[in-house]
């Protein structure tokens, strides 16, 4: 029935089995020859816009010529995070069991909104959330939802801040208007997400009612700073209402001080929301579970499995021992949204802005299953390991400079040129030069003013001999730029 425009139907089963095991197929061999693609893609902007048709399609078209397309023309132009030498950001490597679980929730197509609309969606999200719970050996009082992504789930953690100020009555009369309400007070450090402020936006609260503290050397909150900040707004009629702490920072996954800033909370009635997108899984590892001490005091608590516990994305785990401030701040149940089980099942509606929730437990479980805590607890490990390794190779070369302590596998570094230069100059050349290899893709920060370029090895398949190849290539881009500069 390809290629015949009076088609008015879905895609029959027949062909959808044919095209299903060619896809697969074509998966399998992009997923086992992805080191033969360059990592980041080297085309100009416009390139893909410019060979795509500028209007829809009129007749339906073959899968073989969507196929094609997708090879010559979207391929060109991935970057590829499922790459091994994919080593910028915080990678997100799917595994397969976590890519068969998309395409199973692709086929089920449910709405996860409440219990009636799909009990299967419902039960098996109490049930994995609880599993990693119990893996981060978080409270049994954390009880937790699935969200998109960590900015999601901080936005929905400052919203339920919000609401615990009760007093306040914002839920109903809103904050505009009312003279009666004094200005909120949110707290974050220096190296605290950009998602943070996103939510103070979305959420009518303004980039002014963020107060920045300080870090220390390791980019660690300073907790007397933020008691002292504290402190001073309330004296000048600020309202404080949330502090937002991080395990992970985002430059250099350095881990703030959560015993002492969980202490100040309690003393101020401050929420404490604690922000691990990326450094929460790492406390599956026995003898890193201490990176969450003091997290257990916390009001509320993220950790993305698509960073670090390879799923695809999207999928983000949301924690609190305040189930009821959660609902009370976004349950809003229309006529036709009521069931007969309300009173005795949890409906996921109740607890976000979506209606609409995609069946992302399945990633959940299925990995879970596939590799099992141990066989997830030696891949970590591993990468652990690697991080620490790649950390003594900077420190033992005269070309490198450390710029950070590497808590994790995250090693923040530049390069020292041996000729009079701007150096942040030369290491913003050498991180160009690197990723226009192809072979491996890092990404940079600044730390201090200082131009600094980032490794992070958490890539599913990582492994000493890529960490090896990685140093190479950083050295060998090294030794062709301090080369040109001697000329």
């Amino acid at each position: 029935m390809e290629n015949d425009n009076t088609v008015r139907g879905d895609m029959p089963v027949e062909d959808f089995k044919k095209f299903g095991y060619q896809f697969i197929d074509w998966i399998s061999d992009y997923l086992a020859n992805m080191k033969d693609y360059p990592v980041l893609a080297q085309i100009n902007p416009g390139d893909v816009k410019n060979k795509l048709p500028k209007s829809p399609p009129v007749n339906n078209e073959s899968m073989q010529d969507i196929l094609k397309d997708v090879n010559n023309i979207i391929m060109p132009g991935m970057t590829h995070w499922n790459h091994p030498g994919f080593m910028a950001y915080f990678n997100s490597s799917a595994s397969g069991p976590g890519i068969l679980a998309e395409l199973l929730s692709g086929a089920f197509n449910i709405n996860g909104m409440n219990w009636k609309s799909c009990p299967s969606a419902t039960e098996l999200e109490e049930v994995v959330v609880d599993w990693l719970r119990q893996m981060l050996k978080l409270p049994e009082n954390f009880w937790g939802i699935i969200y998109d992504g960590g900015s999601a789930s901080t936005m929905h953690a400052i919203a339920a801040a919000r609401e615990f100020k009760q007093e306040l009555e914002i839920r109903t009369k809103g904050m505009s208007g009312r003279s009666e309400v004094p200005r909120l007070r949110l707290y974050k450090s220096e190296h605290g997400h950009s998602s943070i402020d996103k939510g103070a936006i979305t959420l009518g609260l303004g980039i002014e009612c963020i107060k920045i503290i300080e870090c220390d050397e390791e980019f660690k909150m300073i907790p007397s700073k933020l008691e002292e900040a504290i402190i001073k707004d309330i004296k000048e009629g600020w309202l404080p209402f949330c502090t937002v702490a991080t395990v992970g920072t985002t430059s250099t996954t350095s881990i703030d001080p959560v015993e002492e800033i969980s202490e100040i909370c309690r003393r101020h009635n401050l929420w404490l929301h604690i922000d691990a997108s990326h450094a929460g899984s790492a406390a599956i590892v026995p003898e890193y579970n201490y990176i969450l001490n003091g997290c257990e005091k916390a009001d509320s608590f993220v950790v993305n499995p698509h960073k670090w516990m390879f799923m695809p994305i999207d999928i983000s785990t949301f924690f609190t021992p305040h189930k009821e401030i959660v609902k009370r701040t976004f349950s809003l149940v229309h006529e036709y949204l009521k069931t007969e089980q309300d009173n005795e099942v949890t409906n996921f509606m109740d607890y976000g802005i979506q209606l609409g929730r995609r069946f992302r437990s399945l990633k959940l479980w299925f990995v879970i299953r596939y590799f099992g805590t141990e066989g997830i607890i030696n891949i970590l490990r591993e990468h652990l390991r690697l991080g620490k390794l790649f950390a003594q190779w900077i420190d033992n070369d005269p070309a490198f400079e450390r710029l950070a302590p590497v808590p994790l596998s995250t090693v923040c570094f530049r390069a020292i040129p041996n000729f009079e230069t701007d150096i942040n100059k030369f290491n913003e050349n050498l991180l160009n030069e690197i990723n226009k290899t192809g072979i491996i893709f890092l990404s940079h920060t600044k730390l201090n003013g200082r131009f600094t370029i980032r490794l992070v090895v958490s890539h599913i398949k990582s492994n000493e001999e890529l960490v090896i190849n990685a140093f190479k290539v950083i050295k060998d881009k090294y030794n062709q730029l301090n080369s040109g500069g001697n000329e």
